[in-house]
């Protein structure tokens, strides 16, 4: 699924508003949207609470430039009229958002360093309600809008603890350049590595039940393993039991070499004593994530030299299909049954599927595991980048499904 118009009503709201108030701040608006969004998902439930007073606020001051020609216009129907022609229900197209939370929570959670809602989603699958999300990126944010139905807040460092409700699951796939052997490994020198205390600052406060944490495998290395060490042991100091492992998405079924570490933990001893990170691998098949080249834009196919200088380099290799041809660093060229994992800032030809085009953005979503039903928001580029940050969608949700039987 595909669409071309991001968060069709909140930039209908906005449109509506900035028309009748010039002066409206776009960025402004944006975290007006994460509340009233957040609220309106919400609605009924006793985590509305946390959002209601701000929501109810900014949908007054909404309300006379939505619809200035209808005066006392009552904030619910705004928020809670699906079926109406006239402009009231302009939050209602969120809510039939693909992975939509159900009505039937079995357990709360919260999404910090979003991204696109990789980690989100088996927990929503496996009958979660997420209460609260954060996401500083702005394309993310509307790719994530556009599949969950809300807009995630902002900066977490500008959210103080007592504004996000309380939850029994805490979710973070805080950032990882910190730490990344593609970047620089700074760690807690690097300003992205302190986000880690931002999940510490959070745990602290609401004190939830369990906590899945994911990063790059170089974070169990980093400083001599000191850098993690401190972050064991700051986890240890709330109270919490603690188990990790790092694991491959290419034993998830999905044709990517994507190494990631899994943190986890609980408060209760027995649901840690229980948990382990035993899988059994799935087999992987690239055939399965790969489209029809008639079916693939013409401007993801390499140019002629591209795709004679590749030909050139995997002379006297075993060349088969289907098949990724992974360029590294230095230049050489591997023919893979899978793709190595994707990054953020890898060049344009890092990876090219058999050896002649890169891979769409669909196939992209597909080697993190994402659904068929996920929309895509955005361009190609922010794809790109996107699905470079995000998580093998699989193996989050063998590691969810264990930590939610035990919760």
């Amino acid at each position: 699924m595909e669409i071309k118009d991001t968060l069709h009503s909140l930039n209908e709201i906005y449109n509506r508003i900035s028309a009748n108030s010039p002066n409206v701040d776009f960025h402004s608006f944006r975290n007006d949207a994460a509340i009233v969004t957040h609220f309106a998902q919400l609605q009924g439930r006793l985590e509305c609470e946390c959002f209601e007073d701000r929501a109810n606020a900014i949908l007054s001051k909404w309300l006379p430039l939505i619809c200035p020609d209808e005066p006392g216009l009552p904030i619910d129907e705004v928020v809670m009229e699906p079926a109406c022609p006239r402009p009231y229900g302009l939050l209602s197209s969120l809510f039939p958002s693909p992975f939509h939370d159900s009505a039937s929570s079995k357990f709360t959670f919260i999404d910090l360093f979003a991204g696109i809602g990789g980690i989100r989603l088996p927990f929503t699958e496996n009958g979660g309600r997420c209460v609260f999300s954060s996401e500083w990126d702005k394309a993310a944010q509307d790719t994530y809008a556009a599949n969950f139905g809300e807009l995630p807040f902002g900066d977490i460092t500008k959210i103080s603890s007592d504004k996000i409700p309380p939850h029994d699951v805490l979710l973070a796939g805080f950032p990882c350049q910190a730490f990344s052997i593609i970047g620089k490994m700074q760690g807690f020198n690097d300003i992205r590595g302190t986000m880690f205390f931002e999940v510490a600052r959070i745990l602290k406060h609401h004190n939830p039940k369990a906590f899945l944490l994911e990063n790059v495998k170089q974070l169990v290395s980093h400083d001599k393993g000191k850098t993690f060490t401190v972050i064991l042991n700051t986890l240890h100091s709330l109270g919490y039991h603690v188990k990790w492992k790092v694991l491959n998405a290419l034993d998830f079924g999905l044709p990517q070499k994507r190494e990631r570490v899994i943190i986890v933990g609980f408060k209760n001893n027995e649901a840690f004593d229980s948990f382990n990170f035993n899988f059994n691998p799935i087999p992987y098949n690239l055939s399965s994530v790969l489209e029809p080249d008639n079916h693939v834009d013409k401007s993801l196919f390499a140019s002629d030299m591209i795709k004679m200088k590749r030909l050139r380099s995997v002379e006297g290799k075993n060349v088969f299909y289907p098949s990724i041809w992974h360029e590294n660093k230095a230049g050489n060229i591997s023919i893979l049954p899978y793709a190595c994992a994707l990054r953020t800032g890898a060049s344009y030809n890092y990876l090219l599927v058999n050896g002649y085009r890169r891979p769409s953005s669909r196939e992209l979503l597909r080697l993190q595991g994402f659904p068929e039903e996920f929309i895509i928001a955005v361009s190609h580029q922010e794809i790109r980048r996107q699905t470079g940050n995000s998580v093998a969608v699989p193996m989050i949700r063998a590691v969810a499904k264990k930590i939610i039987e035990l919760l």
